[in-house]
């Protein structure tokens, strides 16, 4: 069972936009890690990230049908976990794989995050995880301010923390069985986009 309240260490987060190579969409990768100067966006990131995760007990494992070394994204997260310097790089080789794999007509592009987590109780061991979030729906929303004595409205559209479109917890347990992974889909209620 993952215990998410005691996930509070976002240790490293980076930022890609993956779009759907069929449709002419882009794929957009950023060069660095983003640099969390604000508390309270790291506090929310971390709420927008994990709390889909509270109720989700189920486990799934990367697979491959020869030998998992030849699992690319278990490669890619494996790389991670041995050396943190490696993150941004290897987060680039999984942007590229997803949009690689992006071309069924119903996937959306979005924002890609991926994040690295120090501290996670997972069965009740201490480990480190790898989050791959994806945010493919964007609100509208309203700002209300005030201006001169007056409240004007403006609006911008943005994700909604308190919907998580599709991610996945990569913990650093069970590596030679293909690690411990986390889903959370809300989108694809078929099999044929599925995360």
């Amino acid at each position: 069972m993952i215990h998410v309240s005691d996930i509070k260490d976002l240790e490293l987060l980076t930022i890609h936009k993956v779009g759907n190579g069929n449709n002419d969409e882009p794929l957009v990768l950023s060069q660095q890690p983003l640099q969390l100067q604000d508390e309270t966006i790291g506090t929310l990131l971390l709420s927008y990230f994990i709390q889909p995760f509270t109720n989700n007990a189920e486990y799934f494992r990367f697979t491959h049908e020869a030998d998992i070394q030849l699992n690319e994204v278990y490669k890619y997260c494996s790389l991670i976990f041995e050396n943190k310097d490696a993150f941004q790089d290897q987060s680039v080789n999984i942007a590229k794989h997803l949009y690689k794999h992006s071309t069924h007509p119903k996937i959306k592009g979005g924002e890609l995050y991926i994040t690295h987590f120090s501290k996670c109780q997972v069965d009740g061991e201490e480990v480190e995880a790898i989050g791959i979030f994806k945010s493919e729906n964007r609100d509208t929303y309203l700002k209300v301010f005030l201006s001169d004595d007056n409240y004007q409205l403006n609006y911008d559209d943005g994700i909604n923390i308190n919907k998580l479109d599709k991610g996945c917890l990569i913990f650093n347990i069970e590596q030679e069985e293909g690690f411990k992974v986390s889903i959370v889909d809300a989108n694809s209620k078929q099999n044929e986009a599925v995360y």
